[in-house]
């Protein structure tokens, strides 16, 4: 079975809507999808409706935005009870300092010269919350870089124009919504955060004393050495192990839906967790 526990729609900064999302896992020959939305749930509806028509099973999920030590960090969760109340009270939370982050953002960029920029990545934001992708969306078509890498190192980025420090939810609490909503928490693309070593084992000490469960092992931008540590890592924490494209754009992405590699031997996969009730996992 092919499997893919991190994607997004048009209900975050994905530019496909879940009917499309699902479609395109249906091409892709993907047999198990997350929709992963960042801190909101509000596309698993849609989703769920057309999930059984395309012949693909859907996981229930989410992308917590979290704080550990004044850095963020990605928490999927899977698995969940979207209709939960503590956790959609959780997220309005970080939905709120997800609007405000965008607010100051469009001001910081009008003082440093992009007319419009809250306007402008409006446009790029269909259903869901603005991002900093809907910005980089604007900046590329009004020319101010040309692509995603070059954006973000200009623009968006700490210490850049439109880089804005924001609170997120406390690591503890993302993980206890998701748990408290019949969900796994799972670290996304540990990789990407550029600890050290002894930083990451730190993190994911508290990650599992929260009561974390998983991690992508195959992750977006995990080259082979990320891959065999974080299996390693999976493995000495007790961690089930999860993979995911990261999937947002088929014109300009990171990874196409379902393009993920096998998971090392040692790693124990997260599909077959009881909180996923997938039919056929092994």
């Amino acid at each position: 079975m092919k499997y893919d526990f991190h994607s997004h729609s048009t209900f975050s900064d994905g530019t496909l809507t879940p009917t499309q999302l699902l479609q395109r896992a249906a091409d892709k020959r993907v047999d198990v999808l997350a929709l992963t939305d960042h801190d909101n749930t509000d596309g698993l509806a849609e989703a769920r409706m057309v999930a059984k028509e395309n012949g693909v099973q859907l996981v229930n999920g989410v992308e917590v935005s979290a704080s550990w030590r004044k850095r963020l960090l990605h928490i999927v969760g899977l698995g969940i009870d979207p209709e939960n109340a503590d956790l959609a009270s959780g997220l309005a939370q970080v939905q709120c300092a997800r609007l405000e982050r965008a607010q100051r953002m469009g001001k910081d960029l009008e003082r440093h010269g992009v007319e419009g920029a809250y306007e402008g990545a409006q446009e790029y934001c269909q259903e869901g919350l603005l991002s900093r992708t809907h910005f980089a969306r604007f900046l590329i078509d009004r020319g101010y870089a040309k692509d995603m890498k070059q954006v973000f190192k200009r623009y968006l980025v700490n210490g850049k124009p439109g880089y804005v420090s924001t609170e997120w939810a406390a690591l503890e609490d993302a993980v206890s919504w998701i748990k408290g909503a019949g969900g796994v928490a799972v670290i996304a693309h540990p990789a990407r955060y550029k600890l050290t070593l002894t930083k990451m084992k730190e993190m994911l000490a508290d990650f599992v004393d929260c009561g974390g469960e998983g991690i992508e092992v195959i992750g977006s931008g995990h080259n082979d050495d990320d891959i065999r540590l974080t299996a390693a890592l999976a493995t000495d924490y007790g961690l089930l192990a999860s993979v995911g494209s990261d999937f947002h754009d088929p014109e300009n992405g990171r990874r196409e839906l379902g393009h993920v590699a096998a998971l090392p031997e040692q790693c124990k996969p997260i599909w077959q967790h009881n909180a996923l009730a997938l039919q056929g996992a092994h």
